[in-house]
């Protein structure tokens, strides 16, 4: 067993990975205070083909200093749109056929295991503030609030961490 190197990735330029298909999710950080975060889960949405990423409420928008100390190029590849408030975000989810799950721990939450992805759905997976987490506009829109399972003394994961688990787990389970 070797490490490979860089050129034995067999990587796509930004050119080819623009114009090849995506998986239809999108990312939609909701007020996300770190610009570190936002960087972060712009390398996830590339990592995993996913549609893009839409940037609510204060969320950073590039190009800002530190999303492209994290974001590693992935903000050229990307495609993201930005919104001033969280209506107008659902507006255009709505109006685009995508249904809503928000990552957030709630009285109605589906383990995120046993969620069915269903591939003939476009899916838009909300990501909320550090602290506060998913906004009430995105939760009483929501059609499915998915949670992590955690066995630890903490009660939450890093919001790039778990952006990172939730598209692992959606665009496996759409490959299928």
């Amino acid at each position: 067993m070797k490490k490979l190197k860089l050129d034995e990735l067999n990587r796509v330029d930004i050119e080819t990975f623009k114009s090849q298909d995506k998986f239809p999710v999108l990312l939609v950080l909701d007020n996300i205070r770190s610009a570190l975060n936002v960087g972060s889960l712009f390398r996830t949405a590339d990592a995993f083909a996913l549609e893009g990423v839409l940037l609510n409420g204060i969320t950073a928008r590039p190009p800002h200093r530190e999303i492209l100390k994290t974001a590693l190029g992935s903000t050229e590849s990307v495609e993201w749109l930005g919104f001033e408030d969280g209506e107008a975000c659902i507006q255009y989810l709505q109006e685009n056929g995508y249904k809503i799950a928000v990552i957030e721990q709630t009285t109605d939450s589906t383990d995120l295991s046993i969620v069915d992805w269903d591939s003939t759905d476009k899916w838009a997976i909300v990501l909320g503030n550090e602290v506060e987490g998913v906004s009430e506009a995105f939760l009483q829109a929501a059609d499915i609030a998915i949670e992590i399972k955690q066995f630890g003394t903490k009660h939450s994961l890093n919001v790039a961490v778990c952006g990172g688990i939730v598209s692992y787990a959606a665009t496996q389970a759409i490959a299928r």
